[in-house]
């Protein structure tokens, strides 16, 4: 164990953060995110939920400046009547952690296709649908 680093991320996450470079995209899962299928590698933090893995993961990782949009979610599938509330629990994350950006909206298999570029994938146990989402790393100083 170190001092300041998350106790929720584990020593698997927090290399293939160290190893990510600017640009890089690290996705965090659902539980019905089907991460193991997408060739990419998957990093499991069970039991535990996006948001608190969200703010762990930004309090070491910044976001990309040097784009508009560092930020994605899965957009929701027309017809479908889910309205992802943790959304606004995404953003007040971000604003906690001094991003004032608006997630871009990404169509479902678009969403699948992006993750099968990502750095890697961070598995949880969200019971909500539509929490997935796509950070994009910065540069660090």
């Amino acid at each position: 164990m170190l001092n300041k680093i998350p106790k929720i991320l584990s020593a698997d996450l927090v290399r293939h953060m160290m190893h990510m470079g600017h640009g890089d995209e690290l996705i965090i899962g659902d539980g019905n995110f089907p991460a193991e299928s997408l060739g990419v590698p998957v990093v499991h933090l069970d039991g535990h939920g996006v948001c608190e893995v969200l703010d762990a993961i930004l309090e070491l990782m910044p976001l990309d400046s040097y784009v508009p949009i560092p930020v994605a979610v899965m957009e929701v599938v027309p017809g479908d009547t889910i309205v992802p509330h943790i959304w606004d629990e995404f953003r007040a994350i971000l604003k906690k952690h001094g991003y004032m950006v608006e997630p871009e909206q990404t169509e479902r298999f678009a969403f699948y296709e992006r993750s099968r570029k990502a750095f890697c994938i961070v598995a949880t146990s969200e019971p909500a649908q539509y929490a997935n989402i796509i950070l994009k790393k910065g540069i660090v100083h």
